[in-house]
């Protein structure tokens, strides 16, 4: 006898998961590479996605990178970035205020020589910090040589596994929703499923790249698991607040990057804190 066909509400609880493999597989594989080959390369893809980052949050915004004052947000977090690269932090860091506040008076401005007021002045500058802040944390991180590479891979399995485990215990389980009025999709279920699977993979990362605490991994997997989760909601409320589905259409079952990206974007800045506390050339772990 045949299997019998899936429901259609089940079919449609699966409908997005082969182009999410799909696209994972071509993605994911690209970054450990990056990552594993050095800071270099790394920093190379860090560009590339800088832009389109900021690419996609000027015209969220309604407004284009290729002028004023769009052009501020890629602009300002591509010089932040290069000063990390040459070990300039405290520079790096100067600038990416300066950008915010010259993204945010230029973006004022222009609303008021074109009249119109709904042109999200101050939206369009915090995507200096949101993208920023990310970026320089992912810099220094990679550009640690003694733990940088480990590290990095570290924060990488927690976000994944929390995306995977969230995804997949929230399809099979369902359940109450975590918080409805900024995400009609994603549950409680989902979200210890998320925070179970990441501590998992952060001790089986963990034991494989460098010895330590299984304990402490498993903490801090958690920890950047949360962050993820959060980020991952922050964008949810941003796309709400746009009022569209996803941020561009770049990736096939992903939308644009800053979906895929938006739980990487939140636990980058936890991981830096993290590193800062344990010292530098110090698995997270240890």
């Amino acid at each position: 006898m045949t299997a019998a066909a899936p429901t259609q509400p089940e079919a449609k609880r699966w409908r997005d998961l082969r182009k999410r493999f799909l696209s994972a597989l071509v993605l994911g594989p690209t970054a450990l590479l990056c990552v594993w080959l050095g800071s270099d390369p790394f920093t190379l893809l860090m560009a590339a996605c800088v832009g389109v980052l900021a690419w996609e949050w000027v015209h969220l915004c309604g407004m284009r990178t290729r002028a004023l004052p769009g052009a501020a947000v890629p602009v300002t977090v591509f010089v932040a970035g290069a000063l990390a690269v040459v070990e300039r932090p405290g520079w790096s860091w100067t600038v990416l205020l300066i950008g915010f506040l010259l993204a945010w008076g230029g973006a004022r401005y222009a609303r008021w020589r074109s009249g119109v007021p709904r042109q999200p002045a101050l939206l369009l500058a915090l995507g200096v910090l949101y993208i920023g802040v990310a970026g320089l944390c992912l810099i220094e991180l990679r550009h640690d040589n003694a733990a940088g590479r480990a590290n990095v891979l570290f924060l990488l399995t927690a976000v994944w596994a929390s995306d995977i485990g969230a995804y997949m215990a929230g399809r099979i389980l369902g359940g109450p929703l975590l918080w409805p009025s900024v995400s009609p999709n994603k549950t409680w279920s989902g979200s210890a499923g998320g925070l179970l699977l990441a501590m998992l993979c952060g001790m089986g990362m963990a034991a494989a790249m460098a010895p330590g605490s299984l304990a402490r991994a498993a903490a801090l997997a958690a920890i950047l698991a949360v962050a993820t989760q959060a980020g991952d909601l922050l964008e949810s409320a941003i796309k709400r607040h746009f009022k569209v589905k996803d941020t561009s259409s770049l990736i096939p079952g992903h939308g644009g990057l800053l979906d895929r990206l938006d739980g990487l974007l939140a636990a980058a800045p936890a991981a830096a804190l993290l590193a800062a506390a344990v010292g530098y050339g110090v698995p997270l772990w240890q």
